[in-house]
């Protein structure tokens, strides 16, 4: 199968499914509402048995009463049948809507798929700014399929912090063994769809679940509320019964009220570390659930399940007690239990005896979770770049060499793809040509490539190998009136950055820089670049450099380790006038042409006495 009619069927497989989905979400959307009608028509038919029975004391009276308990049981069973039918509709909708975000990323329509929340550390990150790491049009965007905290955590960091080779083969062999589970990478997905639009970070449960215990530290308490809840009820029955004139039930309600006074604060705080309000308990429970489903071969993949082991029974058992601790927000029937019960002293005893049992197991359930998200966001990339391959990470090897390497979030219809070759120590890549004529797209498709291999995911190239590399770019710099920061002195500032992880360290640099310097005169710019580069060629760094300026080319002591390739732009006739064209493909040597005074032409500000194509001036 060529590669287009891999493209068509991918497409193809995401639309059947979200036809497929739609169809059944649509059927069960009419069975609800059947049950919701039924369940209707099935009380108000029992509240009138119960009335006529009432009402009506002849021979039909047992009749009528059976008939309304009939009702009731039937009411009862309707309300389990709307839950579940409900169930399978919300997971209905959440399959559909992951089926129409696939093909949104598939298509590179930004617009259509979901921007994932960036964390806060990611932000920090220079080249991440640089390389489109985050944010709209991203690579977060195109690869996060994650719906829990900590796994957008985790495949943020993996995308910021390059991994070993060992850890890179170890996540590739993962992914492939994900990459055809299209059914299963989906169900994980919707049932993290049932989390709250922006989850709760689960550190609060986490610590919750690692602290000691509050009760152990007031053992007394537990066995007050035992005795208390026993003798308050039985004081209350005697004297409903006049076996007790006097209502002695309020000394033992006193006691209650005045300790919730005194504890419920506290224990509440407790209750709020693992409050179901937004059905997070439940939630993450259905995320282990299908977890425990994967069938998989990779031992990385069955240790990750292994270490979840029991999370689903033992969360659902905690789901249910949550469930007890929310009686606190239906205020009117909290009140009158917790006075007589001292309800909350039982729940929270039964909460410590789950974390007693489990609650050291959290952390490990939520890493190992985390991990497969992850791993499971960058699969689906796999399955859905077929083309794609996974990059060679070698700490032998001294050069980065790319086999038709192209820009990831650039739709396959437009994308072009080049040659590319770094290295070895000791020289660059001089990448020259006119304006918009794709060297800083050359620049970005190496570095999010290289952010990709490392992160062990599949490469936009037919072949890839590289060493471990420390990745630092100067792209997007930009001046900061808030803090004084002019243009060139934000420009040093990013330079610094790049000189600094140059120094001796365990991996060699990768440099990307994009037209540096820009802040100062030609003359003073060439000074400065030279010495940069002079600095980072001495210390074995490997790079790409982009410019317009074409005497960069000429200097003597970059010459020699400088290997020169262009882009060029064509003009022809149109009706309008001149038209320029692109075809984005890299070519060695210095570019031939500029173009700047061909767009003052083109925007209506041109001289024809200017338009001088072989110049070869700074532009």
């Amino acid at each position: 199968m060529d590669l287009q009619a891999e493209k068509r069927s991918i497409e193809a497989i995401y639309q059947e499914r979200l036809e497929r989905f739609g169809a059944a979400r649509r059927l069960y959307e009419r069975r609800t509402g059947r049950i919701a009608n039924a369940r209707v028509a099935v009380f108000l038919i029992a509240l009138a048995f119960v009335i006529v029975g009432l009402a009506d004391r002849n021979a039909f009276q047992p009749l009528m009463l059976t008939l309304a308990a009939a009702g009731a049981v039937g009411f009862v069973g309707l309300l389990v049948l709307f839950g579940r039918n409900e169930r399978e509709l919300r997971r209905l909708e959440a399959l559909e809507e992951e089926n129409r975000e696939a093909l949104a990323r598939h298509r590179r329509d930004w617009q259509a798929a979901p921007v994932p929340e960036t964390p806060e550390f990611a932000e920090q990150a220079t080249f991440a700014r640089d390389l489109d790491l985050f944010g709209h049009a991203s690579l977060f965007q195109l690869t996060c399929t994650a719906h829990t905290p900590m796994g957008r955590r985790l495949l943020a960091r993996w995308l910021l912090e390059p991994a070993g080779p060992a850890a890179i083969a170890g996540r590739q062999r993962a992914i492939a063994d994900l990459a055809p589970l299209l059914d299963w990478r989906q169900d994980l997905a919707a049932a993290g769809r049932f989390l709250a639009q922006k989850p709760p970070d689960p550190a609060s449960f986490v610590a919750w679940a690692e602290a000691p215990s509050w009760l152990d530290q007031r053992p007394w308490l537990v066995w007050v509320a035992r005795l208390s809840a026993a003798a308050t009820a039985a004081l209350i029955a005697l004297q409903a019964a006049e076996v007790l004139s006097l209502p002695l039930w309020l000394g033992p309600l006193t006691l209650n009220i005045v300790l919730s006074g005194i504890y419920t604060a506290s224990i509440h705080q407790t209750f709020a570390a693992v409050s179901n309000r937004s059905g997070s308990v439940r939630a993450y429970a259905g995320l282990f659930a299908a977890l425990s489903r994967l069938e998989c071969r990779d031992e990385t993949l069955k240790s990750l399940q292994a270490e979840s082991l029991n999370a689903e029974d033992r969360l659902r058992k905690l789901d249910t007690l949550v469930g007890c601790s929310d009686l606190r927000f239906s205020q009117l029937i909290y009140l009158a239990v917790q006075w007589i019960t001292l309800w909350d002293v039982h729940v929270l005893g039964l909460l410590e005896s789950w974390r007693r049992q489990s609650g050291d197991r959290v952390r490990s359930w939520l890493e190992a979770l985390a991990q497969i998200e992850a791993l499971a966001s960058l699969a689906s990339l796999a399955h859905d770049q077929p083309e794609w391959v996974f990059a060679e990470v070698d700490t032998r090897l001294q050069v980065i060499a790319a086999g038709q390497l192209g820009h990831p979030l650039i739709g396959e219809a437009v994308r072009v793809a080049n040659d590319v070759t770094l290295g070895p120590p000791g020289t660059f890549l001089l990448v020259t040509g006119s304006n918009m004529s794709g060297k800083s797209t050359l620049l970005r498709s190496i570095g999010l490539n290289i952010v990709l291999a490392l992160a062990g995911a599949p490469v936009c190239a037919r072949s890839l190998r590289l060493p471990p590399v420390t990745l630092k770019t100067s792209m997007r710099v930009q001046d900061s009136l808030a803090s004084g920061l002019s243009f060139y002195m934000a420009e040093l500032q990013r330079l610094k950055e790049v000189v600094d992880a140059a120094r001796p360290a365990e991996r060699p640099l990768l440099y990307l820089l994009d037209e540096i310097l820009l802040g100062t005169n030609s003359a003073e710019r060439q000074v400065a670049v030279r010495r940069v580069l002079s600095f980072l060629l001495g210390r074995g760094a490997l790079g790409a450099i982009s410019t317009h300026d074409l005497a960069l080319a000429d200097l003597p002591e970059l010459a020699a380790a400088a290997r020169t390739v262009h882009f060029r732009e064509h003009f022809a006739a149109g009706a309008a006038g001149p038209v320029m064209t692109f075809d984005y493909r890299m070519r060695p040597g210095v570019a031939p042409t500029t173009n700047a005074l061909k767009l003052l032409e083109l925007v209506g500000l041109g001289d024809p006495e200017d338009n001088r194509p072989d110049d070869r001036t700074n532009v």
